[in-house]
């Protein structure tokens, strides 16, 4: 299996040598590029595409969710872990409505930044039950409301799993919950994905928050 391809994007060179370290630690992770601000990661990527962009926030020129968003536009088969210091839901949801499949503290272990973009990379990171419930309410409240008619209807099943996701539920948590296999919850994740035309379990649950298809909180 290839490694996971890496491009970091900090305007602070002493953070982005960090992350470099930390994340070069693992053997199956290689750190192809570095990016300075939103702008210098958008012209990387014009040339090479890596698998996982840990994004910071706060950056001159074009900020952190100006370039997500430009990013999982353009080139949607790239995901982009945020990797900053700000943890306030006006920089954690505008980032994840804007594409970042993941968020995590600059101040986190060596291991959990790991463990982030291995996630990431396998599109199953998931969202503690703050997070996933102020996530819904951010896109109902600043995004309009899609028309469920545009999205391809779920079965009961699918929407069963949808109600947990939107519950910040794990997916070893789902399959409990439903009695069925971890398997078999990646899977209704994966024909959702598939539906809905997105790539992993945020950007489901805000396409359900634009369409009104879940409430929580």
């Amino acid at each position: 299996m290839p490694n996971i391809r890496v491009l970091i994007v900090d305007d602070d060179p002493l953070v982005r040598t960090a992350l470099a370290h930390f994340v070069s630690r693992d053997p199956e992770i290689d750190v192809i590029g570095e990016a300075e601000t939103g702008l210098e990661a958008l012209a990387y990527l014009e040339k090479d595409r890596p698998d996982i962009v840990m994004m910071d926030v706060q950056m001159p020129e074009m900020n952190g969710i100006e370039a997500t968003a430009a990013i999982t536009e353009r080139w949607p088969e790239v995901r982009v872990l945020a990797v900053t210091t700000l943890d306030g839901s006006d920089t954690v949801l505008p980032m994840l409505s804007a594409g970042a499949s993941g968020y995590m503290l600059k101040d986190s272990s060596a291991e959990s930044i790991l463990a982030g973009v291995r996630e990431v990379y396998s599109g199953a990171s998931s969202l503690s039950p703050r997070i996933a419930s102020m996530l819904v309410r951010h896109v109902r409240d600043s995004a309009p409301s899609a028309a469920t008619a545009d999205l391809e209807a779920l079965t009961e099943r699918e929407a069963e799993v949808l109600d947990r996701l939107a519950q910040g539920m794990s997916n070893a948590e789902i399959a409990h919950a439903l009695i069925v296999s971890e398997g078999t919850v990646k899977a209704h994740l994966g024909r959702i994905m598939s539906k809905w035309g997105v790539r992993d379990r945020v950007q489901i649950l805000v396409m359900a928050a634009r369409a009104g298809l879940v409430n929580f909180g």
